[in-house]
């Protein structure tokens, strides 16, 4: 075999004829001339056998012995001397030297050294066989003994499983035995496919089937066929089956059945007996269909309920809405509420979503919210838990009520319950007049008295001209109270507005610009359209001075006319209103004043201004002031006019 041979000797001569004589040797030879260079080769090269001079300037021999030997322990070292340097050459073999030879260098001895470095290297090659073969073998005794000892485990564990059964087998036979009491058909065959032991249940629904073919129960089949019931696959492939099958009981009626049929083995590993238990499905399927119904059942209440239903989750989204919902809301998994109802990107103060979270309970909650067509609807919110099957809220259920027409009709009530309150005072007042009215005209008569006469007759003229007008207000509120419409002056009613507002503006440190026309005219009632466009004035002054600042306020109220209609423009720096403000404004009982609002003047407002068939239109913004414009017609609309002479007629 070739080796590759690294000699390091500073000595050019000895390089060359030491080279020469061991290439004619058949070895590669790697020549350096100095330590450093000896390393860099032999990193480069690796070779097996090195020669090096052991006195060299720089790095010495010894320095490379060390080196070497750290770094490939197997290198075989053989070191070069002169005759003076025995001493060293001793220290290199008790540092593992393979051998040293002496300047000037004889053939023989050269080769007796590079006979023992091969015989070293040899027998390092042997000894690294013999350590493979030997791991090699020890190997694979272990996975022998581990194989065997496997085969035991899993011998002693089907022995164990097959006693176990037998045990079953035996119990089956006992009568009393809890697998008598389970509520399946437990049955035992042999390795010849018959039946040789069955459970009471078994017997009693299916028959006696003792000594007959194991697929007598399944379908009604007479021939045997290799796949016809569970225990003839189990006979054929060795293993376990589960399936579902049709069986048939003593009565000819079909029996779905899970079967679940397991092999019994002998201690020689073939199958001796097969366990079948089958659990009779009707009574699950029934389960499973009701169960089905019933969810399509709920699923409908849940779709065709007449409210507004929505399933929440922890971060307020919805992930379940009814049809009712999707159809005012569109489109909304994944959205939340209060984006959906008043178009807020923050829940509610008093959101009872957020407390049936916090505390597991019901809560309800009444607002008013606005469908993406723009109608608002005033609706009762009760909220309901979703747990799940370890008892955690998961999910919240929203139920919004549309209260509506009650609200409206609540609301009705109640203001008929002041006016008639007010009213009833005012007759009592006028009750009281009218009995010192016809005192003093008896008292006239009695004392003969023409001129008091005369005068207790024009006070009881007065009171009831005052009565019966109070009476017939009331008529009209109970059937809707009609316009009374005239020709209006746009100045002069414009400027009466303006003596009313001003004065009210200044004391709260409001400046009022009142721009009005030089002429025009519109047909309206006067009392009615003055009482809507002071309210929306008020209210215009009233959040100038709720903005808190100490800014300039200023509310201008511009008219102008085109002949055809009549533009009311008021418009105010003040605090502004909300995108949710502004679409329940005109709502009857919303106020955003709080307690200091009673929420009807707008509603009043916008009614009268829609019963002249005009419109109103607000812009704001929080913070930047409103403006609403009113648009009327000069003329009140003939389909109006006729509308109001059919009713007064």
């Amino acid at each position: 075999m070739l080796h590759t041979i690294l000699l390091v000797d500073d000595e050019e001569g000895i390089r060359k004829i030491l080279g020469l004589s061991l290439r004619d040797l058949g070895y590669t030879v790697y020549t350096a001339a100095s330590g450093e260079e000896g390393i860099e080769l032999f990193n480069k090269y690796e070779p097996e056998i090195v020669l090096t001079d052991i006195k060299m300037p720089g790095i010495t021999g010894l320095d490379l012995l060390e080196k070497f030997k750290f770094q490939a322990p197997d290198t075989e070292v053989i070191m070069i001397t002169g005759h003076g340097d025995m001493n060293l050459a001793i220290q290199s073999i008790k540092r593992n030297a393979t051998d040293f030879i002496t300047k000037p260098i004889n053939e023989d001895a050269l080769e007796i050294a590079l006979k023992r470095a091969h015989e070293r290297i040899d027998m390092r090659r042997q000894l690294n066989q013999y350590t493979c073969d030997l791991e090699r073998l020890v190997d694979e005794q272990a996975t022998q003994i581990v194989e065997q000892e496997r085969q035991l485990a899993a011998l002693q564990i089907a022995e164990g499983f097959a006693d176990g059964l037998r045990t079953i087998v035996n119990l089956i036979d006992g009568g009393a035995s809890m697998f008598n009491q389970l509520p399946c058909f437990v049955s035992v065959h042999n390795a010849n496919s018959e039946i040789i032991s069955t459970n009471p249940l078994f017997t009693e629904r299916i028959g006696p089937s003792t000594g007959k073919p194991s697929w007598w129960a399944y379908k009604g089949d007479t021939i045997r066929r290799p796949d016809s019931s569970p225990v003839e696959r189990v006979l054929l492939s060795g293993d376990a089956q589960s399936s579902q099958e049709i069986i048939t009981d003593k009565k000819g009626n079909k029996l779905p059945v899970q079967v679940n049929a397991v092999p019994i083995l002998a201690n020689d590993g073939t199958i001796e007996l097969v366990l079948e238990l089958a659990a009779d499905m009707t009574e699950i399927q029934s389960m499973q269909e009701e169960l089905r119904i019933t969810r399509h059942r709920y699923q409908q209440l849940f779709e065709e309920s007449p409210c507004y239903i929505s399933v929440q989750n922890r971060e307020l989204k919805i992930i379940a809405n009814n049809r009712r919902f999707r159809e005012d809301f569109g489109s909304s998994l994944g959205k939340s509420c209060h984006k959906l109802y008043a178009h807020r990107d923050t829940p509610c103060n008093q959101c009872p979503v957020m407390k049936t979270f916090e505390d597991g309970k019901t809560h309800q909650y009444e607002t008013v919210i606005t469908t993406q067509a723009g109608e608002q609807r005033n609706v009762l919110i009760w909220t309901a838990p979703i747990c799940d099957v370890e008892g955690n809220i998961a999910e919240v259920m929203e139920m919004s009520t549309d209260i509506t027409q009650l609200r409206a009709l609540q609301d009705r009530l109640s203001t008929l319950g002041l006016l008639l309150g007010s009213t009833a005072h005012g007759i009592k007042g006028l009750l009281t007049a009218l009995d010192g009215g016809i005192y003093r005209l008896g008292s006239g008569i009695k004392m003969g008295k023409q001129e008091r006469i005369e005068d207790s007759y024009n006070d009881l003229s007065h009171l009831i001209y005052r009565l019966r007008n109070m009476v017939l207000d009331i008529l009209h509120y109970a059937k809707e109270r009609s316009l009374n419409w005239e020709v209006i002056l746009l100045p002069n009613f414009v400027h009466e507005i303006e003596n009313i507002i001003r004065p009210k503006a200044e004391a709260k440190g409001v400046s009022f610009k009142c721009v009005a026309p030089e002429e025009g005219t519109i047909e309206a009632d006067y009392g009615g359209l003055s009482s809507a466009i002071v309210n929306i004035l008020e209210n215009a002054v009233d959040s100038c001075e709720a903005a808190h600042s100490t800014a300039e306020y200023c509310v201008v109220f511009t008219v102008c006319t085109d002949g055809k209609a009549v533009d009311f423009t008021i418009t105010d720096n003040g605090s502004g209103m909300s995108q949710e403000t502004r679409e329940k404004l005109f709502t009857l009982f919303f106020s955003s004043k709080g307690s200091a609002g009673t929420g009807i003047g707008l509603f009043v407002a916008n009614q009268t201004v829609q019963q002249h068939g005009g419109t109103i239109s607000v812009s704001s913004e929080q913070g930047e002031g409103s403006s609403f414009a009113i648009r009327m017609h000069t003329e009140l609309p003939q389909h109006l006019k006729k509308e109001l002479s059919e009713k007064h007629s």
